[in-house]
């Protein structure tokens, strides 16, 4: 499977509603909103968007062949308007969608744990893998099985957010997730009993020549405690060196990252952030933690944002080597405000740059040592480590220091 088509696959019946032509709905909610230089002006779009709106709706209502989801239209058509503000990371959120964003950011919620993505023809929902120890795992789901019905509902046809919704409840609740296994060609009930799910964004173990090793999958909430208590680990066991694996990271929570920073960089500057009027915020790392062991951070071009950050203050501080391929170069902060509805805007606020002041947005961060993975494994997100190329040079490079 592309890692890119499933890193952005969550978001594909979004970039779907940017080509509906019903932007013009959003308009009316949106502009009331957005102060213009002239009131006037304002309420002279209102009028014509008014009016055009009437006339949508005459031919709708008496030609559409089916029930209109007027309530969807004008939420697909928010998104819309919202997207033609031409920034990818801008967007609007449902009340549901951004419930799910905060799930997602906090790194906690009840479910059954396991990660859901589109099937090889683009709609059908399939397990991609459940977390080990989750209640998904304990009641037999494996990776490929795809799902039919939810308590009965199908499915068929359902954007991955809606049947996430669906499978999510309070902890202790029961849910029967129906299923395809393509290994056997049976059909499953599965019945699962929710509970509450802590992801798992950070995984480590300790390789030959005592070399450690931390993979950190995102930037969420829990993500500085679990890096924390994996280089706690590490240490106890007498590493002599780090890898730090940075692949396939699309990035998080900015405060989540500069805490892993400062528990890495001297006493000094992590990240800063420039907004549209030229103000800076800067975040400093304390002079309490540093690494000073040899280190190795390995990124690839799916590694973004929060990644980034990271690895471009240890390569501006002469840290550790960066190792794999350029990365992704989203040099580009977000904030989210939310609405009285209970939806969200999630907005592009400033630009990033890094400890020496680099801008990467578009370009990323260059590795010292360029290592790619043999074009048959590029779109594996789970590669053997004796066909690892990239941790291979790492670990070469660490053990000749």
């Amino acid at each position: 499977m592309d890692k890119k088509s499933f890193w952005y696959g969550t978001f594909a019946g979004f970039m779907a509603a940017v080509l509906i032509s019903g932007v013009i709905v959003g308009a009316i909610v949106a502009l009331a909103m957005m102060p213009l230089e002239n009131p006037e002006d304002r309420y002279e779009e209102y009028e014509q968007i008014s009016d055009k709106l009437e006339d949508i709706d005459r031919i709708l209502d008496s030609k559409y062949y089916e029930k209109i989801d007027r309530s969807n239209m004008l939420n697909t058509a928010i998104k819309g308007y919202v997207a033609g503000i031409g920034d990818p990371y801008t967007d609007y959120y449902s009340k549901e969608e951004f419930n799910s964003f905060m799930e997602d950011s906090a790194g906690s919620y009840e479910g059954i744990g396991v990660v859901i993505t589109y099937g090889e023809n683009g709609t059908d929902l399939e397990v991609l893998s459940p977390f080990a120890g989750s209640p998904g795992e304990k009641a037999g789901m494996l990776p490929g099985d795809r799902i039919l019905e939810v308590d009965g509902k199908s499915v068929d046809g359902m954007k991955i957010e809606e049947a996430v919704e669906l499978i999510k409840g309070e902890k202790g609740t029961p849910v029967v997730i129906k299923i395809y296994r393509k290994s056997t060609q049976k059909t499953i009930d599965i019945n699962i009993i929710r509970d509450v799910i802590n992801m798992e964004t950070v995984t480590h173990e300790m390789l030959p020549g005592k070399i450690g090793y931390i993979s950190i999958s995102g930037f969420q909430e829990v993500t500085y405690d679990q890096f924390k208590k994996a280089l706690t680990e590490l240490e106890k066991q007498g590493q002599k060196s780090l890898i730090i694996d940075l692949r396939n990271n699309p990035g998080g929570l900015v405060d989540s990252v500069a805490q892993i920073a400062d528990e890495i960089l001297p006493e000094g500057l992590i990240v800063y952030t420039q907004d549209k009027n030229g103000e800076k915020e800067e975040i400093f790392s304390d002079k309490e933690h540093q690494f000073t062991k040899p280190m190795v951070i390995l990124v690839n071009e799916y590694s973004a944002s929060a990644s980034e950050i990271l690895a471009g203050a240890i390569k501006d501080y002469e840290l550790g080597t960066i190792v794999g391929n350029n990365t992704f170069g989203k040099g580009l902060v977000q904030s989210t405000f939310q609405l009285d509805d209970g939806s969200a805007v999630k907005v592009t606020i400033a630009k990033y740059y890094t400890p020496d002041g680099n801008y990467i947005n578009g370009t990323g961060i260059k590795p010292d040592v360029e290592v790619s993975l043999p074009e048959e494994l590029k779109e594996q997100f789970y590669v053997e480590k004796e066909k690892d190329t990239q941790l291979k040079k790492a670990i070469e490079i660490l053990s000749a220091k």
